[in-house]
């Protein structure tokens, strides 16, 4: 009885979408191959969310993989891909050259397809992390904050005038020292430290010949290989200390755990925090790469299908119980849609009298419908018919 009391439990759909793993997260880490020349690979972010200052209220980071040198490019909202666009060629085609491959994230203007269609047209290939994986990006993640702790400091008293101060940050991070390669990326990219005002003293200048200059450069480009290998391993050993291996196989029914709960609809009182935690099970289609499965995910879904391998879990048992996927917005953010109106009556709210209906939502329970101004729905879902 014991035995079969422990095998229901564990087979048990409700239990397996809405308890929490108490395992390591799964999948092995899986290091970025360490570019082979300066400006081959680079990585990109943005840093929304900034006070406006100079008519700009957004920082495009650029960073690249190999010497870590790095591009603060301020912007302004609303932008296009077509304008980010523009500012990659003033500012960094015209210094480095078109890249062999670029990382970045999901965001609207590197997923547009005017974006994809002129970096494939230019033979430059695009990384995008999979979903809910900000890991795969996680160096420009990192710069983003050490960009934003600088000004801070500079800063926390005026934050408006960051835009003044956004080149002085760029000087001082290239010239930072940086102990995955084992100096600073602006004598990695110039091969030499930067100047510094001091005074000249008689006899120190010296001429080396051409041949000798390039044999230290490519010295120094070996060198800067090596510590950044090594560095990588030892990040990746340290790491997969806390982490679980775990595979799936192709036709394998898996859970999905979704985090965007945030949602900006007007149902602002049903809370998430109660709700499932993994969706599913769906089936695995195929594996991309090494820690990455692509999942066959219900027709409508607005869910980029492949997933890393520490968002899915794999379903027990023969029984499935399974439910649908919630909406997700452009913005990342679960999408609440009408079901249906159970009743309406007249209420009051801010001192007059307004139509209420009780609206049911998609992705909820029946008893978790909510009472709702008819004119805030129709503004909200014009395509709604009460």
């Amino acid at each position: 009885m014991r035995r079969d009391v422990k095998k229901y439990v564990r087979e048990c759909g409700v239990c397996q979408k809405s308890k929490e793993d108490l395992i390591h997260p799964r999948g092995l880490l899986q290091p970025l191959p360490v570019p082979q020349s300066i400006w081959s690979s680079i990585s990109m972010d943005f840093i929304e969310g900034l006070p406006v200052s100079r008519k700009k209220d957004v920082i495009w980071v650029v960073v690249h993989r190999l010497i870590k040198y790095s591009h603060f490019i301020a912007l302004a909202h609303p932008y296009s891909a077509k304008e980010v666009a523009q500012l990659f060629l003033e500012n960094i085609f015209k210094l480095h050259g078109m890249p062999h491959d670029i990382i970045c994230n999901r965001d609207r203007v590197f997923m547009s397809t005017f974006w994809r269609e002129m970096f494939e047209k230019l033979g430059t290939t695009l990384k995008p992390s999979t979903a809910y994986h900000p890991q795969t990006d996680g160096q420009t993640e990192r710069v983003n904050k050490c960009l934003e702790t600088y000004l801070r400091c500079v800063t926390g008293e005026k934050p408006k005038e960051w835009g003044e101060w956004l080149h002085l940050a760029e000087w001082w991070y290239n010239t930072l020292y940086h102990t995955s390669i084992q100096t600073t990326p602006y004598q990695a990219l110039y091969g030499q430290e930067p100047h510094v005002h001091v005074p000249y003293i008689a006899g120190e200048s010296l001429v080396a010949s051409v041949d000798r200059s390039l044999q230290q450069r490519e010295a120094a480009l070996a060198m800067l290989k090596f510590h950044l290998e090594r560095a990588q391993n030892r990040m990746k050993q340290q790491a997969d200390r806390l982490r679980t291996d775990c595979e799936f196989q192709v036709g394998d029914l898996v859970y999905l755990k979704l985090q965007p709960y945030r949602q900006h609809s007007v149902q602002r009182r049903i809370s998430h925090k109660l709700s499932p935690k993994w969706f599913g099970p769906f089936k695995v289609i195929s594996k991309v790469g090494s820690v990455a499965y692509k999942l066959q995910l219900p027709d409508g879904s607005r869910i980029y299908p492949i997933f890393h391998v520490s968002q899915l879990k794999k379903h027990v048992g023969e029984d499935i119980c399974s439910n649908e996927l919630p909406l997700i917005g452009p913005d990342g953010c679960i999408s609440k849609e009408l079901v249906k109106i159970l009743d309406r009556r007249i209420g009051k709210r801010g001192g007059r009298a307004v139509t209420e209906v009780l609206v049911e939502w998609t992705n909820s329970f029946p008893e978790d419908s909510t009472w709702e101004a008819l004119y805030q729905l129709q503004q909200q879902f014009p395509q709604f018919n009460p």
